[in-house]
């Protein structure tokens, strides 16, 4: 691992054969989270529910949660595959701190999924335009 830009750490790959992780196939879909800019902009859209002295941010933990159900999880628990993976996921919130945002962002109703909707359709928009003739909207 080299320096943390955005909410992961970057991964450095090396052919040592030390300092080998499990969740190797992660990496890409971190490098697509931060390549595509979902993790700043899920990070701003959430930044409202974010307590003053919170430790980890709205947007990283939402994040973690989608990528651990990615990465085969069906529960917000299975957030902890993430945790024994620093180097490639950064500090990952602990179950508890986890559980308290969803029930936070599902208390606040239709403002959170705005708010989490407004980030993804802004990064979604970005991706297509870096798509150019690639993306699905090129032909009509």
């Amino acid at each position: 691992m080299s320096r943390r830009i955005g909410l992961y750490p970057r991964v450095r790959v090396e052919g040592g054969g030390n300092g080998t992780v499990s969740q190797a196939g992660a990496v890409l879909l971190v490098e697509t989270v931060r390549e595509s800019g979902l993790d700043t902009a899920i990070s701003t859209a959430l930044a409202p529910w974010r307590k003053p002295r919170a430790v980890h941010d709205p947007g990283k933990i939402l994040l973690d949660v989608a990528l651990a159900v990615a990465l085969g999880g069906d529960c917000l628990a299975d957030v902890g595959m993430l945790r024994a993976e620093p180097g490639v996921f950064g500090p990952v919130a602990s179950d508890p701190t986890v559980s308290r945002l969803i029930d936070t962002l599902a208390a606040a109703g239709p403002k959170a999924l705005t708010a989490i909707r407004s980030a993804r359709a802004e990064v979604r928009s970005r991706v297509w335009e870096l798509a150019g003739a690639n993306g699905p909207a090129a032909d009509g």
